[in-house]
């Protein structure tokens, strides 16, 4: 509680006479000094401080402030350590009380435009301002202490997948925003579907949010995921399913979908985040959003064609959600046209441009083909890595068409080789020796030799 009830004018000119007394001091409160949150009268004064202390690494003398301040100030003589603390106590509530009000009255207009994100902003603005007292981690003080902590604390949650977590040295970590890239039909939503089914099990709280697909249509696939049953069979059998469904959730974390509107904003999801937790007393673990590319900015006034620079503060609004709810967070974008016809992706095929991978901690790729989706696999490239050395790796998967689910190649299982031209061209050469008796053996060797042409001059 603060020991100062009124910040009237004697109580300003004190503080204006703690922060000239001592250089040190005024620089440790020099990130909060500002002159609107003084009367008319000091004003001068604390411009002259701000400006002098900028340009000249100093504050001014005594009789420089008194001249150009129009003031008679003096110095405080002898300041403790104690007559310190109490005055960067006040100072600082001070402050915060200044620019909160000041946020109000700036609100006003504001509310009456209905621009409610650029009301959220100044308050939270002016709710952070403070003192640096935070001074960071002692690297030599205790390393293993540190290391425990990440591990414990902070450390990476397992995807569910091995290989994704062998690529990102444990997994993914929470206050991180991880976007899965693909073309149309890639399998986006299955992806993040699965990350859901694999965290929920896993005992994670997971809220899903879908920007396109509706609650029943996403339940009915994660029914088959969690059941293993095939989405055709799911009607026929619809009492073994909520039997195998409920008897799983028994032992998950909750797992909410919900469905939202396209162009809402991170304001709009973390609105519902609050709104779910107080009414479920659920604190949610994790959150996958259906998908980037379908947000808007917050306050920004930006054209929904100007991908680049919307989806640069739309990622890092979503990134600063995460962090401010230590949670996990995985979304998704679209590939753009450039990637249809390749089999390796890199930044250039990311739609909207460079701005939404410089935000994000992990941008992995989505790669499949006919072939591959026939011989059941998926294949992801680690297109960014934050905080592992993964980039340029790939990780093949297992997929169930029936089931939808994505899983882990078993021990023995070979890689989808059709993703290199290597391999395609291997796989050509095989096929090509074919027995003379076998229909249409002419036009399978014609359509090979034409495939293997196409991809040497790709090289």
């Amino acid at each position: 509680m603060s020991d100062v009830k009124d910040y009237n004018e004697e109580v300003q000119e004190l503080f204006l006479r703690f922060l000239i007394s001592d250089h040190d001091l005024f620089a440790r409160c020099q990130n909060i000094v500002r002159s609107e949150f003084f009367n008319r009268k000091f004003k001068p004064t604390v411009d002259l401080l701000v400006s002098h202390s900028t340009n000249y690494n100093s504050i001014p003398t005594i009789e420089q402030i008194n001249a150009v301040g129009g003031l008679q100030l003096e110095v405080i003589d002898n300041v403790t350590p104690d007559h310190q603390n109490w005055f960067m106590d006040e100072f600082e509530t001070f402050c915060k009380h200044k620019a909160l009000e000041k946020a109000i009255i700036e609100s006003t207009d504001l509310l009456e435009k209905q621009r409610y994100g650029e009301v959220e902003n100044k308050i939270k603005t002016a709710t952070q301002l403070g003192l640096v007292k935070d001074l960071g981690l002692d690297y030599f003080a205790n390393p293993k202490e540190r290391l425990e902590w990440i591990k414990n604390q902070a450390g990476a949650i397992s995807s569910g997948w091995k290989g994704i977590d062998q690529k990102l040295y444990g997994g993914l970590n929470r206050g991180e925003i991880t976007i899965f890239a693909g073309g149309s039909g890639a399998g986006k939503s299955l992806f993040l579907q699965n990350f859901g089914v694999n965290w929920s099990l896993a005992g994670l709280n997971v809220v899903y949010i879908s920007l396109e697909l509706s609650e029943q249509l996403i339940s009915m696939r994660l029914d088959s995921m969690v059941s293993g049953y095939a989405a055709k069979e799911i009607m026929r059998n619809v009492d073994d399913v909520d039997l195998k469904v409920r008897m799983k959730g028994k032992g998950a974390g909750k797992f909410r979908v919900k469905q939202m509107p396209s162009g809402i904003t991170a304001n709009d999801i973390r609105a519902f985040l609050r709104e779910y937790e107080i009414q479920s007393g659920v604190k949610v673990d994790a959150l996958l959003v259906d998908y980037l590319d379908l947000m808007m900015p917050i306050a920004a006034k930006i054209s929904a064609e100007n991908l680049f620079v919307k989806d640069k503060f739309v990622s890092e609004e979503l990134r600063n959600l995460a962090m401010e709810r230590n949670m996990l967070l995985v979304t998704a974008s679209q590939l753009n046209r450039a990637a249809v016809e390749e089999i390796e992706f890199d930044h250039s095929h990311i739609a909207g441009g460079i701005s939404k991978i410089n935000t994000a901690d992990n941008v992995v790729g989505i790669f499949t083909s006919n072939a591959m989706r026939e011989r059941g696999r998926y294949q992801i490239q680690f297109m960014k890595t934050r905080s592992s050395s993964g980039v340029g790796s790939k990780v093949d998967l297992k997929f169930n068409p029936d089931t939808l689910r994505i899983e882990d190649l078993e021990e023995g299982e070979e890689d989808a080789q059709t993703v290199t031209s290597a391999g395609l061209l291997e796989q050509l050469k095989r096929n090509s020796v074919i027995k003379a008796e076998e229909p249409n053996a002419a036009n399978t060797v014609n359509e090979s030799l034409q495939l293997m042409s196409f991809l040497k001059a790709k090289k």
